[in-house]
């Protein structure tokens, strides 16, 4: 079993900047393909961005692509979600998720395992 502890939220500002983290337990996160999704009051989670387990193949949602950056360190069983240029539509409560699979995916239900999630406020 994986266990998923995110980090790094908090309240900023319009075009602020955020680092997210997800640490990991186990000993094979090489394993694991990693994905960050989101979830607003009232909305479904969507997809934000996925990582494949060497962090080479990365994925990004369109509404997030040139502002965020999602990486891993393998050593550090940590997969990150660099945010940057933050906007109010932003807000939401972050999650990561594993799945034991070579790459990721923007499909939720693919994910084996969630962490509790990191909430993220922006200010206009």
């Amino acid at each position: 079993q994986v266990q998923l502890v995110e980090s790094g939220g908090g309240l900023v500002q319009a075009g602020d900047s955020l680092r997210l983290s997800c640490a990991a337990s186990g000993r094979t996160f090489t394993n694991y393909a990693m994905g960050w999704f989101r979830q607003a009051p009232g909305k479904e989670r969507e997809f934000v961005a996925a990582i494949s387990g060497s962090g080479v193949t990365k994925y990004y949602a369109e509404s997030v692509k040139g502002r965020f950056t999602i990486s891993r360190d393998n050593a550090k069983n940590t997969v990150f979600l660099q945010m940057n240029s933050l906007k109010p539509e932003d807000t939401a409560v972050y999650y990561c998720g594993s799945r034991m699979a070579m790459s990721g995916s923007s499909s939720s239900t693919r994910y084996d395992y969630w962490g509790r999630g990191t909430q993220v406020t922006v200010s206009s």
